[in-house]
């Protein structure tokens, strides 16, 4: 008994730190990066004493929970990055990254905080950093708009962010299509190329509705505008 006590305890410290991390990504997820400590401590079933003893600060909590989506936003910028056509990857770029957020609130509250003494909790700056170079050859290439900064990019996670559905499913379908308005926004010579399918949003609004043209949405009904017949 005396010689199996300590892989036990290995084992009982192994699966507090699973059952925390588990815990702090769901509720990071849903509820953004807000959460109490000690809710996530509560939640998981441990002492905030033990959660803390894992994990010293909310910053090495948060850069532990979402390293599975950190390697996965690194993949993607390598993968735009090596493309031959830069604007083809910049818009790879664009659309997995507002993708990979739209499944994982938490993770986008990461990626656009700052958290001093815990560098690039979640790949920011190398996923700036790579995107500056890819837009540079995309504005040489003439595909780029020449206005571009990076700031646009974080404008575009900003409000790819503020969309909120009661299903993952529809989030994701409705950040594919905002992408697809991005990207064309962002090129230099748009050529209206076709958007990925609209998501349903409105409540109430008829299966293949054609696009607001003059009219005004309220409490899921559609209203003529004011003076239209």
């Amino acid at each position: 008994m005396v010689d199996r006590l300590p892989q036990k305890l290995r084992s009982d410290a192994k699966d507090n730190r699973d059952r925390i991390l588990d815990t702090a990504r769901a509720l990071f997820s849903a509820d953004g990066l807000e959460v109490p400590m000690r809710e996530i401590a509560r939640r998981a079933g441990v002492g905030p004493a033990t959660l803390y003893r894992r994990f010293p600060t909310k910053q090495t909590l948060v850069a532990e929970a979402f390293a599975d989506q950190l390697h996965a936003c690194r993949a993607i910028v390598d993968e735009g990055c090596a493309d031959p056509d830069p604007w083809r990857g910049l818009c790879l770029v664009v659309e997995k990254i507002c993708e990979l957020h739209a499944r994982d609130r938490g993770f986008t509250e990461a990626f656009l905080s700052a958290f001093p003494g815990v560098p690039d909790v979640a790949g920011r700056e190398y996923t700036l950093k790579a995107v500056a170079g890819l837009a540079r050859r995309a504005k040489d290439a003439g595909r780029l708009r020449s206005d571009f900064v990076l700031d646009d990019l974080i404008l575009v996670l900003m409000a790819n962010k503020g969309i909120h559905t009661r299903s993952t499913d529809t989030q994701v379908m409705a950040s594919r299509r905002f992408a697809g308005l991005a990207i064309q926004a962002l090129e230099a010579r748009p050529h209206q190329a076709p958007l990925p399918p609209a998501a349903r949003l409105v409540t109430g609004a008829p299966a293949g509705a054609r696009p607001w043209s003059g009219e005004s949405v309220r409490d899921g009904q559609t209203l003529d505008a004011p003076g239209k017949a």
